[in-house]
């Protein structure tokens, strides 16, 4: 890889998955593909588990890194071009960007949607500029549209947690919040499992109150319904989690009651395994009976952001040598 933005940046998700249980069992096997590298992780927005996760990759890795919180440390960036900056922006992101360079190897980017302009947003000209000027590899700590580390911890747990010759059923569950979220994980989340699906490796299924279907070119090949109960059905994974309406850009639309998940819809499942990016809100996304049960796997996935991360740092290390 050159560069990890979404799913299509992956030759082999199989192999990238089978190597990240690898690293798993021996974490620190590849600390010669690190020395004397440094990873800058580059966050506009806030992080926990992609912070903390991919700086532990790094390290783990033999590499160095440095950590900027642009959005509270750093200047005020102009990302167009051909006009005067005499108004609240201080530098411009071709000069921000190819300095981040300089000094880094590889680069780590979190920039989220303002969910005002879907165009704008979907555009992701912040995130291609990143890329165009800093001049070394990038990889994604999540965009406006996507978030790709998470959706590969995602098909890694599923992978390692599933012990049937059969296919899984994994079903994407929206659920409800209190305020507008992103897109970008059930886009992400959609785009690999789709790819997965097209490789047989399981069935893919996505559930939502009407109005918030997500873009077509992120749900090829996926089954797409508006009952919770009937997708359910033989599930063998649910993930869940809320967004906001992709076609009335941005918005919470009125939705009816019962969309969260609780032990009693588990019972339409397969004793289905549940799943959950974090952070979660508590008996308003997904009930704090399955959080704290069995079947419950978020703190799992949540480990396993550590060895997706680092899989995807050795790529593209590989790729520098």
């Amino acid at each position: 890889m050159n560069q990890f933005t979404s799913v299509k940046d992956v030759e082999d998700i199989d192999q990238l998955v089978k190597d990240a249980l690898a690293l798993k069992e021996n974490p620190y096997a590849h600390q010669h593909l690190g020395k004397n590298k440094t990873l800058g992780l580059v966050f506009l927005n806030p992080s926990l588990r992609t912070r903390l996760s991919t700086q532990k990759a790094a390290i783990n890795l033999g590499m160095s890194v440095m950590v900027m919180n642009m959005d509270k440390e750093g200047w005020a960036l102009e990302t167009e071009d051909g006009i005067v900056m005499n108004g609240t922006t201080v530098e411009h992101i071709r000069e921000a960007a190819a300095v981040m360079g300089q000094y880094c190897d590889i680069l780590g980017l979190r920039s989220f949607p303002k969910l005002t302009n879907r165009d704008e947003d979907y555009n992701e000209d912040f995130f291609n500029k990143f890329i165009k000027y800093c001049g070394v590899p990038v990889v994604s700590l999540e965009s406006a549209t996507r978030h790709p580390l998470q959706s590969l911890a995602d098909l890694v747990t599923i992978r390692e947690t599933w012990k049937a010759e059969s296919k899984p059923k994994v079903v994407l569950a929206w659920a409800p919040h209190v305020k507008a979220l992103p897109q970008a994980v059930p886009n992400s989340f959609s785009e690999w499992m789709c790819k997965a699906q097209e490789l047989d490796m399981l069935d893919f299924t996505i559930v939502q109150p009407e109005g918030y279907e997500l873009s077509e070119d992120f749900t090829p090949g996926a089954e797409i319904m508006y009952n919770l109960e009937e997708a359910l059905k033989g599930a063998d994974y649910i993930y869940v989690k809320n967004w906001s309406s992709f076609k009335e850009y941005g918005k919470v639309l009125t939705y009816p009651d019962g969309w969260m998940m609780n032990n009693e819809k588990l019972k339409y499942t397969n004793d289905a395994k549940v799943m959950h990016c974090l952070p979660v809100r508590r008996d308003l996304e997904l009930s704090s009976e399955i959080l704290d049960g069995p079947n419950s796997l978020v703190i799992h996935e949540a480990g396993n952001r550590l060895w997706a991360a680092q899989a995807v740092l050795k790529d593209l290390l590989q790729g520098l040598s």
